[in-house]
């Protein structure tokens, strides 16, 4: 970006103008400025430290987390969704083992795309330390500082985002701001104690260690702090074990996580040096476990969890996730609990209360389990500011709302959204507080495009040809019987064992279903009985245990023995509910186990219940064992075009039949010919759980590998383009020029293992015009 320099007492002064200046470089600050970026803005990304990710980076290692680990089929998309599916394709570091194992190529991926984004320049290494006002409701220049190069930058801005956790730029620009814990009498949050104060959950660091294959001693300095007692770990909570670095290693009080970082790191660092010796030298469960593991990183850049709030044009609280509050301006979700650490840290008698549930009755997380739940632009909007957003942990929200959407998954979403926004509040002229009363369709519509998924809207872009078209594929396969995992061993007695109601989510593709069964085991001398229940739900997260009057019941007879289906014919008409989800649910009976299957049939996940009503994902996102006659055709060619590009109300997918040999093809048909120039994909992968689960050098088996696009030109097929060894979830195809054609085809000759092809969504449109700024 061009601008201008000058020296001045020995400091270099870099001047520079842009469209959006985004400050903070961890997801939500680097989402952001990928967003603008690629709708056309002229935008700089200025971090203060020397890679991109914040708490996820090197330096920090903490793993993205959000929606999916407590939903299936919730995982954010959109630029985390690319990143974190490079990053797995290239690394070959797992993540499973928690804090500590993120490595610098997860740094590099993050640094490839910055360097590859038109319009995108960034400045490392680069502080904010001020900001200039052209009135008090305007920022006109941010200036920082970069390290080590006597630089000084003015860094001038139509719009600016401030993702700097601690809110910096928003404080310095005269923003109100909160920190603490409110009081339950200001909102009536259920999760507020009863009196307000400064209280905020704590800053990490976290270690890393190494199996070297041989013991290693270790013997803690005499500064670090000294830990004797197992119950401090064992019993509060604070699982150890001799590999992974803990989200437990936390304090705040009695320091204040701005001002006293500094304090705070050297803290930190005594006390995870005094865990890595009671776990060598005093666990009595671990120290012989540990005696070949060296301790390999120890982290020195303290991941904050709390700091400032901006105030913003709306304040979300714990209400909102909890009713899943509608937003006419609904731009981004959430779907982590409400997950509020407890002041102190490492000081308080526990660091979190559902941990401390774990082993026992989910009392807590019964209160505090929430499903994906809309997050509205308003909150990302600086209040009675012209041209001021935030995105990421410093957003406005209460304490106890922070609990569920501070997690990087979320934050990058919500920085996805503030860079859109604020990109078409630039080409449209005029300031980004007025985007939610001029132009939220077209912002809401942006991100759908862009691969984003939001819990109450659906693509209804005029410009999408595809809508206008019929559909037709060369097969589609329909729900498939999926029975037991093989060799059931004690572990998966305990999992299968219905100690609460548990249900499995059927997409409905027929008109009837005649029959339903279930892979039981009964684990007593005697036959069982248990009950079955089959409900309509409004979609794949609907967690009510009663969400309405059963469509039918009936009482399962289960002999003592393994693996006995259970047949039940239901006999019900459900041609009302085709292109929706029925919920078969069996009820508690702690001798009878419901066997998980060996694979998952897309679309199709379960949930048990924990209590006040309501039911939670089920494992790591698993199916249970089932039959249905007749077999549902719920994966359609129509279901491209439904609106969504994830399982949701209804599958959404169209998969092929897998007993018919790749490649397979979709076909898109249009009455009146079409000038054809961006054909845009959107295909299965990485969805149905969070990113720990997913292996090293993963690439989603489901997922298109080759794949070819032809149209037919004057009666016959041409090839417009091939994708060659895809693993992506979301592909844009731009043409050179523009195609006339009234058929279009897309043939998956290979996927990345998996034996049917399969897509969520298609979309067409025109060669943008030379002025347009389309997300390309």
């Amino acid at each position: 970006m061009g601008g201008t320099e000058r020296i001045t007492t020995g400091m270099r002064i870099v001047e520079e103008q842009y469209d959006i200046v985004v400050c903070g470089g961890g997801l939500a600050g680097f989402s952001a400025a990928v967003a603008a970026a690629r709708h056309g803005a002229k935008v700089c990304l200025v971090q203060d430290r020397p890679v991109f990710g914040g708490n996820s980076s090197s330096e920090i290692r903490v793993p993205p987390q959000g929606a999916a680990s407590f939903h299936a089929y919730a995982r954010e998309t959109g630029i985390i969704s690319e990143l974190l599916i490079e990053e797995r394709a290239l690394n070959h570091e797992s993540p499973i083992f928690d804090n500590g194992y993120i490595n610098s190529v997860w740094d590099m991926v993050m640094y490839d795309m910055a360097v590859k984004t038109p319009g995108l320049t960034f400045r490392l290494n680069s502080t904010v330390t001020d900001v200039v006002m052209s009135d008090e409701r305007t920022v006109e220049t941010v200036i920082a500082r970069v390290g080590h190069a006597e630089t000084e930058l003015h860094l001038r801005g139509t719009t600016f985002i401030d993702c700097t956790g601690d809110g910096i730029v928003a404080a310095l620009a005269g923003c109100k701001w909160r920190y603490g814990t409110e009081g339950r009498d200001e909102f009536g949050e259920p999760h507020a104690p009863d009196q307000a104060s400064d209280a905020v959950m704590g800053s990490s660091i976290h270690i890393k260690a190494k199996n070297v294959g041989h013991p290693v001693p270790f013997a803690a300095p005499d500064w670090a702090v000294r830990y004797e007692d197992p119950d401090f770990f064992w019993k509060r909570g604070r699982g150890v074990n001799p590999y992974s670095g803990f989200w437990w290693l936390e304090l705040s009080l009695p320091w204040h996580t701005i001002h006293d970082n500094e304090t705070l790191r050297h803290e930190l660092t005594r006390h995870v040096l005094g865990v890595w010796d009671y776990i060598k030298n005093r666990d009595p469960v671990l120290r012989e476990e540990a005696q070949n593991y060296a301790l390999d990183w120890i982290g020195q850049v303290p991941g904050k969890r709390e700091s400032r709030r901006i105030i913003g044009e709306y304040l979300m609280t714990e209400h909102d996730p909890l009713r899943k509050t509608v937003f006419p301006d609904e731009v981004a979700f959430g779907g982590w609990f409400i997950d509020l650490h407890e002041p102190g840290g490492l000081m308080a008698e526990y660091s979190e209360k559902s941990a401390v549930e774990e082993q026992g009755d989910q009392t807590y997380m019964a209160k505090s389990y929430v499903g994906p739940f809309g997050i509205p632009l308003r909150i990302l909007i600086a209040k009675d500011m012209n041209n001021l957003m935030m995105a990421g942990r410093n957003v406005s929200v209460t304490h106890a709302a922070l609990g569920a959407v501070r997690v990087m998954g979320t934050t990058a979403v919500m920085g996805q959204a503030a860079g859109t926004a604020a990109a078409l509040a630039v080409k449209g002229g005029f300031h980004v507080r007025e985007v939610p009363e001029r132009n939220i369709g077209d912002v809401q519509q942006a991100l759908l495009r862009d691969g984003c998924f939001l819990p109450n809207a659906v693509n209804d872009d005029p410009d999408d040809l595809a809508r206008k078209a019929s559909v037709r594929a060369s097969s589609a396969a329909k729900l498939a019987p999926v029975g037991p995992v093989p060799g059931r061993n004690e572990s998966d007695s305990r999992q299968d064992a219905l100690t609460a109601t548990r249900g499995q989510w059927i997409a409905i593709g027929a008109d009837r279903i005649d029959s339903l069964s279930v892979c039981l085991s009964n684990d007593s001398d005697t036959a069982q009985h248990i009950e079955a229940r089959i409900y309509a739900v409004d979609h794949l997260w609907d967690y009510r245990c009663e969400p309405g009057l059963p469509l039918a019941s009936t009482v399962l007879s289960v002999p003592p023995g393994l693996e006995h289906w259970a047949e039940w014919n239901v006999n019900l008409d459900v041609r009302e509910l085709r292109g929706s989800y029925v919920r078969l649910d069996l009820l508690a009976n702690p001798f009878v186990g419901w066997h998980s299957s060996t694979s998952i049939e897309p679309g199709h996940v379960s949930a048990y219940e924990i209590g006040e009503g309501k039911m939670r994902k089920f494992g790591q996102g698993v199916m249970m064992s089932l039959k249905v006659e007749p077999p549902q055709a719920c994966y359609e060619a129509s279901n491209v075009l439904s609106g969504v590009s994830r399982p949701y109300r209804y599958t959404n997918l169209w998969r092929s039949d897998p007993a018919q040999q790749l490649p397979q093809w979709l076909e898109l048909t249009w009455e009146q010919p079409i000038e054809l120039g961006v054909i845009e994909l959107t295909f299965p992968g990485q969805l149905l759980r969070g990113y720990m689960l997913y292996p090293a050098f993963y690439k989603d088996p489901q997922c298109p590998k080759d794949v070819a696009i032809e149209a037919s030109v004057d009666g016959r097929w041409i090839v417009l383009a091939k994708l060659l060894g895809n693993y992506q979830r979301r592909r844009v195809v731009t043409l050179d020029t523009p195609v006339t054609t009234d058929r279009l085809r897309v043939v998956i000759q290979a996927t990345n293992g998996d034996l049917s092809a399969a897509i969520y969504e298609i979309r067409c449109y025109p060669l943008p015009s030379a002025t347009s700024n389309e997300p390309m």
